[in-house]
């Protein structure tokens, strides 16, 4: 009878150390919570934001508009919007130059839209005196990549934050890697910049991390010991059930055959 009970206890603390192990493997929201204010979080500076500037091999698209019919026509037919729904994008060139038709080649690179804009309506107002020109980004997108829903969207407005970016994927998963997040960004000829942040602090907000700008890549990696994790406690629960089954099995069938 001592060794039965001396047994039993075995498998009794093998159960409570088994279910601690796993209870340590589960998420908490500390964890993966966003928009957390905890003291051992980074802490980001609130900065202005800045409107994206035209880079090499982005892509515009632009409406002439004007009274003189014949002109439209003409511009139309060059390739230029003109009171259609026909759209044709122009690139800037390594030079950061764009070459228009019925115009001289125009130097865009790294002004933001609304300056780029005013450029076009200007050089047009040579030729065109009531020219108004309404100016666009052709490629306003950005991509994601890693333990996320990999993809390239559209930015579907001014201003997109990373939490929205990261809402258009379907968000990061369970076992994703929120302490360590990067943005790659690129800079024309220049080399990329790489921004690493943490997505669980609430200083995220107004920071440069903040705002997601056309061409980013977004990239989010697999969390170091996150096989060794339960993704919920609903997985957690079944997985406790399952184990203490097999556990009083194996203890029935040693006391039995003992």
């Amino acid at each position: 009878m001592k060794k039965r009970s001396t047994i039993s206890k075995g498998w009794q603390v093998a159960l409570v150390c088994y279910v601690l192990l796993v209870l340590t493997g589960c998420y908490s929201h500390k964890q993966i919570g966003f928009m957390q204010d905890l003291p051992n979080l980074p802490h980001y500076d609130t900065v202005s934001y800045h409107p994206y500037r035209l880079a090499v091999n982005d892509e515009i698209i632009y409406r002439l508009i004007t009274m003189d019919e014949t002109i439209s026509k003409a511009m139309s037919q060059g390739g230029i919007v003109a009171g259609s729904n026909d759209v044709t994008s122009y690139r800037i060139y390594s030079d950061g130059m764009v070459d228009l038709p019925f115009l001289k080649p125009i130097r865009l690179l790294g002004l933001t839209l609304a300056e780029a804009q005013d450029t076009l309506q200007y050089h047009f107002r040579e030729i065109i005196p009531d020219a108004d020109v309404k100016l666009s980004l052709y490629n306003k997108t950005f991509t994601v990549l890693g333990d996320i829903g990999a993809g390239t969207y559209e930015i579907y407005k001014d201003k997109l934050t990373i939490f929205q970016a990261l809402a258009m994927t379907g968000d990061v998963s369970t076992q994703g890697d929120r302490q360590h997040v990067r943005i790659i960004r690129p800079r024309g000829n220049a080399e990329p910049e790489i921004l690493e942040f943490d997505l669980r602090t609430n200083t995220i907000i107004d920071s440069k991390y903040y705002w997601v700008y056309p061409n980013d890549v977004i990239y989010v990696s697999r969390a170091s010991g996150s096989f060794y994790r339960v993704p919920n406690y609903s997985a957690f629960i079944g997985l406790v059930t399952s184990s203490v089954s097999l556990l009083v099995s194996v203890l029935t069938y040693t006391t039995l055959f003992d």
